[in-house]
């Protein structure tokens, strides 16, 4: 997956951030951000994202609205199989996934990237420590959530604040729908809806979940990754 931007941040790999210190993430949102067709698709059939005509989401996007968006953001958690098909699509297109976005990049995965990438840092485990970690790293700023899958968990433990989607003009018939089976039923409230260029921006805001509300969520997010900070301190100790 590719970014466009200078990269002035280096992540160091063996940073822990304190969740529970009061930070930046007090005030940061964490945003599920996604492309859909109106027939409900973020991905055609063997997750192919052609969305007609060869033409790439920043083609159907009004520039100024993609760089608003980005600019908001302070950091990316992204699922594996999002992140493979962006590196298939950027090696069959060159600078068809670019997007305006320098900052701290988390990828959630159990398989480590080949070749490395020193911009990149690998997240595992729970996914409300990986949530709280990246959301810590966002200044203040957005965490941007993009995967199916990833989306999906944040949704069901209720650690998302809104839901962004860009809706283009085309049905797909088949492929990854917006919600996977089985997803808690949860409640949104309509933020915004505007015309940009050929596509249609809708922002909600997620009003409740069926099981715990966002804040409860990360308070629980924030003392999992204490005690296991504390584990890790132990264990240094008696080795």
């Amino acid at each position: 997956m590719a970014t466009s931007g200078d990269r002035n941040l280096a992540i160091d790999k063996t940073w822990s951030p304190d969740p529970t210190d009061g930070g930046p993430e007090a005030n940061g949102k964490v945003v599920v951000n996604r492309s859909m067709s109106l027939d409900g698709f973020i991905a055609g059939p063997s997750h192919a994202m052609n969305w007609g005509g060869g033409r790439a989401l920043a083609d159907f996007v009004a520039p100024e609205d993609v760089a608003a968006i980005a600019a908001a953001t302070g950091a990316m958690l992204v699922g594996r199989r999002t992140w493979d098909v962006g590196d298939r699509m950027e090696a069959e297109e060159p600078g068809s996934v670019d997007y305006p976005f320098s900052g701290p990049m988390f990828l959630l995965t159990h398989r480590p990237l080949e070749p490395p990438d020193p911009e990149v840092m690998i997240l595992t485990g729970d996914i409300g420590e990986a949530v709280a970690t990246a959301l810590n790293a966002a200044g203040g700023k957005k965490l941007e959530i993009l995967g199916a899958d990833v989306a999906g968990q944040c949704l069901q433990r209720g650690l998302v604040d809104e839901i962004l989607v860009y809706v283009l003009p085309v049905l797909l018939g088949d492929g990854t729908r917006f919600s996977a089976p089985g997803l808690a039923r949860t409640d949104l409230e309509p933020v915004s809806s505007t015309r940009s260029r050929d596509a249609t921006i809708l922002r909600f805001r997620v009003r409740k979940h069926s099981d715990l509300t966002v804040q409860e969520c990360r308070i629980s997010s924030a003392e999992s990754a204490e005690r296991t900070r504390a584990r890790t301190s132990t264990n240094d100790r008696f080795r």
